[in-house]
């Protein structure tokens, strides 16, 4: 039987565009086109779905923080306006507000110092007059009309800063006024450094970086963040731990202690004497 030699040639041929094109691992172009077409379809859906969502989150924010900042007028018209005025440029009675930010507005309403309730040389802390709600809607109705410092982000009031660093800090930059134990002590004219005992990590951070009453201004340049996180975490360690070496008489420093020893240590020498010569007797 005689083989066509043509076809043995085709068939060789053939043969050998397959073994090629499988050497060379070629895909077809319509398989190509379908995994560009099927990457295109993903990725279009996926930003579809990131814009539809950020969409209808945008306009409710928007919303609520508009929402926030009309109650805070309004609360400010009410309560603040009389001694700040209107437009917030202050007057005889109370100082401009204008560059405050929400912080001082959270310091000072948070701890019931505002609004204040009389004249004196400094305004005391009282029990608050607001709700969480209402002075997060003033402090951002005041920040709304000229930026100042923010409320700080909780990452710095956790209390797990260095101790051992904020208790240094603390001693050179707080301890004059505010006594090495945090108890507060006396200003002149009748003015006073509050005790730092028992308050929030917020409204000391806040303290610091608006400087309320005779309160010096401890911005980024004077204090990192980061050194403020340490001073809150080295007054909290204070708070929790009582004092190692006894009785620590309020922590008023070695004029109450010396007082102490004046009164009872020779008041208690001097009675044991007379009670003694009083026997004897």
């Amino acid at each position: 039987m005689k083989t066509d030699p043509t076809q043995t040639t085709t068939t060789k041929a053939s043969k050998k565009a397959a073994r090629a094109t499988r050497k060379s691992g070629r895909r077809s172009p319509f398989a190509s086109a379908a995994l560009l077409a099927i990457g295109l379809l993903v990725t279009g859906g996926a930003y579809a779905a990131v814009s539809v969502s950020t969409a209808s989150a945008e306009p409710v924010a928007a919303t609520k923080s508009q929402a926030s900042v009309d109650e805070g007028e309004k609360l400010f018209s009410a309560n603040c306006a009389t001694c700040h005025g209107l437009d917030m440029q202050g007057t005889t009675a109370g100082p401009s507000l204008l560059g405050v930010g929400a912080a001082a507005v959270d310091f000072q309403v948070g701890t019931g110092r505002m609004p204040l309730q009389n004249q004196g040389p400094q305004a005391p802390e009282k029990p608050v007059q607001f709700t969480e709600e209402q002075i997060s809607s003033l402090a951002a109705y005041v920040a709304s009309v000229a930026p100042g410092p923010e409320v700080p982000e909780e990452q710095y009031l956790d209390g797990e800063g260095d101790a051992s660093n904020g208790a240094q800090l603390f001693r050179i930059n707080c301890a004059m006024c505010h006594n090495v134990a945090a108890a507060g002590g006396a200003l002149t004219e009748g003015k006073y450094a509050p005790s730092l005992v028992g308050v929030s990590a917020a409204h000391i951070y806040e303290a610091m970086i608006t400087g309320p009453q005779n309160m010096p201004v401890f911005n980024d340049m004077n204090l990192s963040p980061e050194d403020k996180r340490d001073i809150i975490t080295a007054l909290k360690f204070m708070e929790k731990n009582p004092s190692p070496g006894g009785n620590d008489l309020g922590s008023l420093g070695p004029v109450s202690e010396g007082l102490f020893l004046w009164i009872f240590g020779l008041g208690s020498i001097v009675a044991l004497t007379v009670w003694i010569t009083a026997k004897s007797n």
